[in-house]
């Protein structure tokens, strides 16, 4: 077994991640290399330290100029990989396991896609990100292998996982996903058509990289606009649209554009806090959705 370990990254330093995993791997003794592409970086800091990347054996580093976006430089460096299994882990990842890369060898031969997880940290100190860390703390509620395999197509993520690269290779991260968001879920949605095999474990990594509350806004819309793009591809797991679909066939969507256009700047305040509610969040991106849908 060969295994390509695919990290994108964009403005971000994930030179100790890369440095944890080739230490796991030389210590297994498996055939491997890791291959890290900075996708449209513009932070010369970063782009310098990712580059000690090549000091280590088996490791390659590439930018790509200009950016792909998330769908668009998976499937790059899948093209690139040589290995009979690939990996892609999300350059904010911190690894917190000695035996982090054996506990998917092991499973390799159990299904096509073995899924491993996300964690948030425990505690944050920076109000800037409560929206997203709130936001993650109540994912984390169902994060456990168990509960994803209960749904295990839809509860597909990209964040850290390995599969077939000639399964990859079939399939590919949708062309339609040309800004950030839903490549991950739309990804689960050709997996479960196909009938392709996944497991899910607890191999999670620390999601170090948390937004602050006006990046991780913007962020939503851009994966809002992104679901309207797809025009009704992910309607089947998609809870946003769902609820969309069904306001409009109570014939209720008036209603919700014209709440929207009353308090969405109420909301918005609330979201950029210090104490945002999940629920205003929710409320937040069906109208803006019922918005840009108009």
């Amino acid at each position: 077994m060969t295994l390509s370990i695919l990290i994108p990254t964009h403005d971000f330093t994930c030179y100790k991640l890369v440095y944890d995993l080739h230490e796991q791997a030389e210590r297994l003794g498996i055939d491997y290399e890791i291959i890290v592409a900075e996708d449209g970086s513009r932070y010369t800091v970063s782009m310098i330290a990712n580059l000690k990347v090549e000091n280590l054996s088996n490791c390659k580093y590439f930018r790509q100029q200009p950016a792909l976006k998330p769908a668009g430089i998976r499937n790059l460096l899948a093209e690139k990989a040589q290995g009979e299994w690939i990996m892609f882990i999300d350059s904010d990842a911190k690894v917190n396991s000695d035996d982090f890369l054996k506990k998917y060898l092991d499973n390799k031969d159990k299904a096509d896609v073995v899924v491993g997880g996300v964690k948030t940290p425990d505690a944050h100190l920076n109000p800037e990100v409560s929206l997203r860390y709130r936001y993650e703390k109540e994912a984390d509620k169902h994060r456990s292998a168990e509960e994803r395999m209960k749904n295990p197509y839809a509860r597909f993520a990209t964040f850290n996982f390995m599969v077939k690269r000639s399964v990859f290779m079939d399939i590919k991260f949708d062309k339609d996903c040309k800004e950030y968001g839903y490549e991950d879920a739309l990804f689960g949605v050709e997996l479960k058509k196909r009938n392709v095999s996944i497991l899910h474990i607890d191999n999670a990594l620390i999601h170090t990289g948390l937004d602050d509350n006006k990046t991780f806004l913007k962020k939503t819309e851009t994966a809002l606009h992104t679901l309207k793009g797809l025009n009704g591809k992910m309607k089947s797991c998609s809870g946003v649209e769902q609820m969309y679909a069904k306001l409009q066939s109570l014939h209720m969507l008036w209603a919700m554009r014209l709440f929207f256009w009353l308090f969405s700047s109420q909301i918005k305040k609330n979201l950029l806090g210090k104490k945002p509610s999940l629920f205003l969040f929710s409320v937040y991106k069906l109208g803006y959705y019922g918005e840009i849908k108009n």
